[in-house]
């Protein structure tokens, strides 16, 4: 059952504890068979998490996973075809593959892919389908299957059903999150050793982005900012990586792509092209302290809620304004993986979750922050990125 031509597969016995777990959940919620979109590998990371294969590139691509039954995916591909796995595919535990060619930028071919999910689904097509992924869900396919065939479904929302065993990772999806974070440390610092003035931000981004792929990286985000110090700056897409380096500026780097095997984390570092001023170090300096009354409560059981106020409580008695950004969240296949340290998040934190922490204290005249991500253990949280937690002065 091995995969071919993958990079970095998971093991057939990960991807076992994986169907076993999300069918045994499904059995406890009488759901027959779920049903997963995707159309990249930023967000989208459902479908990735039970075939270790990711959608891309704004190509539709859809699981049906059944309680009792081999998997289907509906991919781009010739119109209105079927064939099952090759010897070398790199679908496991996939049954059929049926194909299609339908693309969002052509609303003509909205139907071509539900057309072949209704295929799959047929045999559910009394049951309850479970949705994991809602807010992915294209609602043409939707609207489609309701008038084809699947008026009568029990379609449900089964996002938390599977986000609850995804959000836990395995000792071989931990081994991959702390490869990814430890290869992410270096990478930071070796674009830090080039660094000039006369640089532009696309170039600390893309130095950034070609050591990572050299490495096994598939994507990522990759954010810079740059400004005269005294000045605030926050990180900036790629669009926006146009201002050139002058010495005596602060940089800011944040490097947010998976490794080899898919697995995401990020790191972030604030550099000086030059000397600091008492301010910055001071600012850091309590960033960092920042950072450290958080990591006091990531504990198994802690809660988006108490950790929010909490931390709000912290910001407030130093002079500083509320935090209304999201920063404490769980990584995996997604940039952005449940559970998110906020109010609304019904999850708690567990051991095995990987977190990505970047507290932020930003005003006019300043943006400081640091990022790392931590593995939540019985003991005490595990930073997995082993950079140094300080402001870099590469003058």
């Amino acid at each position: 059952m091995t995969a071919h031509y993958s990079n970095r597969p998971v093991s057939d016995a990960e991807l076992q504890r994986r169907w076993t777990a999300a069918r045994a959940a499904m059995g406890e919620q009488d759901i027959d068979a779920l049903l997963i979109f995707g159309n990249n590998d930023y967000m989208t990371g459902y479908g990735k998490y039970l075939t270790d294969v990711p959608a891309t590139f704004g190509y539709p691509t859809t699981l049906v996973f059944p309680a009792d039954d081999a998997m289907s995916i509906v991919a781009h591909g010739p119109l209105d075809s079927e064939h099952a796995p090759s010897p070398t595919s790199p679908y496991r535990g996939v049954g059929r593959v049926l194909t299609t060619s339908s693309f969002s930028t052509a609303f003509f071919t909205n139907m071509l892919d539900a057309a072949q999910v209704a295929k799959a689904l047929k045999p559910y097509a009394s049951g309850t389908v479970g949705i994991a992924g809602m807010m992915s869900m294209p609602i043409a396919m939707m609207d489609w299957l309701r008038s084809n065939g699947f008026a009568a479904t029990r379609f449900v929302d089964a996002s938390d059903l599977v986000d609850r065993i995804k959000a836990v990772k395995s000792a071989e999806e931990i081994d991959l999150a702390r490869e990814t974070a430890l290869l992410q440390s270096r990478v930071l610092e070796q674009v830090f050793a080039q660094i000039r003035p006369g640089m532009t931000e696309n170039d600390v981004a893309a130095e950034a982005q070609y050591r990572m792929r050299l490495a096994g990286s598939e994507q990522g985000a990759y954010l810079v900012s740059s400004g005269p110090m005294g000045s605030c700056t926050p990180l900036r897409a790629p669009h926006n990586h146009t201002r050139t380096l002058e010495a005596g500026d602060q940089l800011h780097l944040l490097i947010e792509a998976n490794g080899p095997g898919g697995i995401y984390v990020e790191i972030g570092r604030v550099a000086i092209l030059g000397e600091a001023t008492a301010s910055m170090r001071e600012q850091a300096k309590f960033v960092l302290g920042a950072r450290h009354f958080v990591l006091n409560m990531l504990q198994p059981g802690a809660t988006g809620a108490q950790i929010w106020a909490s931390y709000n409580e912290f910001l407030a008695g130093h002079g500083q304004p509320a935090e209304q950004r999201l920063f404490l969240h769980g990584q995996g296949y997604d940039l952005v993986e449940r559970p998110l340290m906020r109010p609304d998040e019904p999850m708690p934190l567990a051991a095995g979750m990987v977190m990505a922490l970047h507290p932020t204290v930003v005003d006019a005249t300043s943006y400081s922050w640091i990022c790392d991500d931590y593995l939540v253990t019985d003991t005490g949280p595990v930073r997995l990125h082993d950079s140094e937690e300080r402001l870099f002065e590469l003058g």
